[in-house]
C-alpha cells in the first residue's frame, strides 16, 4: 500500500510512527509511507543543543502545551522510549489549580488517570512541555528521505483508482492508495472531501479569543507557583495560565510520567483573552500587545502575573479557531486525523491528546483490516474498501468523544470573555462552591484522562464487523 500523509506536525509525524509500528508485514504486501510538508523540517532548524532547555524559537510553533494522560498513554503503546524523552523535556503536573484574579485558590483538581494494569502501579499524570520539544521528539524518529518538502495544491479522492496529489510548483502529482490528511484546520486536503463545493463548505470559525505566551526564568516565581501544579487564572477581562515547562536537570524522575520532580529552568505562560476582530499574528506590534497586556490585567494581583507583565516579552499571538462539525472525514481513500479533522480550542487542553487518539484508532482499525483481507482466501477487495471500511468505525468511536471534549470546552471558553463586575464575581462564588466538591468537576475530566484508546477499538472490532 503507498501511503502519503500531508503534513509533519504533530499528527502527521505521529501517523507516520503509528503506520510504521503497526501494519503488518505480511508476503506480497508492501508499504511505502512519504511525508508531504510545505515547511522545512530538519529536526534541528529550531533546535537548542543544550540539553533540556527551551529555546525562544519553540514558539513559531505554538509555544507550551499539555498533555493528558490519554495522550501520554498512546505515546507509551507507541514506543516507551519516546515517552520517556517527550517527559524529559517537560514537566509532570499532577494537579490543576483555579485561582481568581487576586491569586485566591478556588478550585483544586486531581490531574491524573488511574494505573492501568498491575504493572502500572502509580497514576499517570499530565506533562506539560513545549510543543516544539514534543515535536522534535517524533520527528527525531522519522528518516530525512520519507519527508518531502513540497507544498501541495490539492489532492483528488478518486472514486477509482489511487488517489492524487498535486503541487504548487507543477511537478507532476504523486498518487497513492491512502491520503493522511494531517495539516491542520486551515489545511487543503479537507477540501478533497467535498469535491462539488467551489469553496470551503466548513470553513474556520475566529472565536473571538486570542492568545500570547512564552516563557520566563523559572528563578523569578519559584517561591510563588507550586512544584507540580498547572495554574489557571480566570478574571473578568481574561485569563492567565502557567506552570513549569520543564524538570531540573538534576532530577532521578525526570523522564518519569508517574513522578513530580523539581523544577526547572523556566516557566511557561498564556493568557488568552476577548479580542472581536481577529488579529494577523505575522503583522502586530509586539510591543503594543505587550502594552495592551500590562493596562489590561494590571490590576490583578496574582504574584505570578504581576511579575510575568512586569518582565513581559510577547513572542507571538494564537487567535482561537474552531471548525463546524465535518459530515465525514473520509472520502475515497482520504481520511483527516487531528486539527484537520476537528480543532479543538485551547480551553480543551486536548488538542494533542486527541490527535494522538485519532492517529492511534485509524491504524488499529487499518492494520486489523489489512490482515483481514490478506488471510481470505476468497477476498478480491482492493484497498479502498480495506481503507473505507477503517474509516468508518474510526469516525463511529472518534466524533461522539470530539464532539463532547468541544461542547465542554466551549463552555469554559466563556470564562476567558470580558464580563461585568457582578457576573465576575458570580463567578468566582459558582467556582468556589464547586471547589469544596471537586469531584462534581473532575468526573469529567476524569472520564477524558482514564479513557483508553486502544481498548476502545478491541471492543468495536469484537463485535466482528464485516469488511
Amino acid at each position: 500500500m503507498k501511503i502519503i500523509i500531508i503534513g509533519a506536525g504533530i499528527s502527521g509525524c505521529t501517523a507516520y510512527l503509528q503506520l510504521q509500528k503497526h501494519l503488518p508485514k505480511l508476503p506480497q504486501t508492501d508499504h511505502e509511507i512519504t511525508i508531504y510538508e510545505a515547511y522545512d523540517t530538519d529536526k534541528d532548524t529550531t533546535s537548542d543543543e543544550r540539553d533540556g532547555l527551551t529555546h525562544s524559537s519553540t514558539l513559531i510553533v505554538g509555544g507550551g502545551l499539555g498533555i493528558g494522560p490519554n495522550g501520554l498513554h498512546v505515546l507509551k503503546r507507541l514506543d516507551e522510549d519516546l515517552l520517556r524523552e517527550i517527559v524529559r523535556g517537560g514537566y509532570v503536573v499532577p494537579t490543576s489549580n483555579m485561582k481568581n484574579k487576586n491569586g485566591h485558590l478556588l478550585i483544586r483538581m486531581d490531574a491524573s488517570a488511574e494505573p492501568t494494569s498491575p504493572q502500572e502501579s502509580l497514576p499517570m499524570h499530565m506533562l506539560g512541555c513545549s510543543r516544539h520539544w514534543l515535536w522534535r521528539c517524533l520527528r527525531m524518529r522519522i528518516p530525512d528521505h520519507d519527508i518531502v518538502t513540497k507544498r501541495v495544491a490539492g489532492v483528488v479522492a478518486n472514486p477509482e483508482g489511487r488517489n492524487a496529489v498535486h503541487f504548487v510548483d507543477e511537478s507532476p502529482p504523486v498518487e497513492a492508495d491512502l491520503i493522511i490528511g494531517a495539516d491542520g484546520l486551515k489545511g487543503i486536503v479537507k477540501r478533497a472531501l467535498f469535491p462539488e463545493a467551489d469553496e470551503d463548505p466548513y470553513p474556520p470559525q475566529y472565536e473571538g479569543l486570542s492568545g500570547v505566551g512564552g516563557f520566563i526564568p523559572a528563578d523569578k516565581v519559584k517561591d510563588d507557583v507550586e512544584k507540580g501544579s498547572m495554574n489557571f487564572i480566570v478574571g473578568g477581562n481574561g485569563f492567565f495560565g502557567y506552570f513549569y515547562s520543564i524538570s531540573a536537570r538534576s532530577a532521578p524522575h525526570r523522564d518519569s510520567p508517574y513522578h513530580v520532580s523539581e523544577p526547572g529552568e523556566s516557566l511557561a505562560w498564556w493568557s488568552t483573552y476577548q479580542v472581536d476582530e481577529c488579529p494577523n499574528p505575522k503583522t502586530i506590534d509586539k510591543e503594543d500587545i505587550a502594552r495592551q497586556l500590562q493596562e489590561r490585567f494590571g490590576s490583578w494581583n496574582d504574584p505570578v502575573v504581576r511579575k510575568i507583565l512586569h518582565t513581559l516579552d510577547v513572542s507571538n499571538m494564537y487567535p482561537t479557531w474552531t471548525m463546524p462539525p465535518l459530515p465525514t472525514w473520509e472520502r475515497n481513500g482520504v481520511v483527516l486525523v487531528g486539527d484537520a479533522a476537528h480543532a479543538l480550542p485551547p480551553t480543551s487542553g486536548q488538542g494533542s491528546s486527541q490527535a494522538l487518539e485519532d492517529v492511534e484508532a485509524f491504524v488499529l482499525f487499518l492494520s486489523h483490516y489489512i490482515r483481514k483481507e490478506h488471510g481470505d482466501p476468497d477476498g478480491d477487495r482492493d484497498c479502498k474498501s480495506v481503507i473505507a471500511t477503517a474509516a468508518k468505525q474510526y469516525m463511529q468511536l472518534r466524533i461522539p468523544r470530539i464532539q463532547a471534549i468541544l461542547d465542554d470546552a466551549k463552555r469554559r471558553q466563556n470564562l476567558k470573555r470580558d464580563m461585568g463586575v457582578v457576573e465576575e464575581y458570580m463567578m468566582y462564588c459558582f467556582l468556589w462552591i464547586l471547589g469544596w466538591f471537586p469531584s462534581i468537576f473532575t468526573r469529567e475530566l476524569k472520564a477524558v484522562f482514564n479513557y483508553n484508546i486502544a481498548e476502545e477499538v478491541t471492543k468495536v472490532l469484537a463485535h466482528g464487523t464485516s469488511l
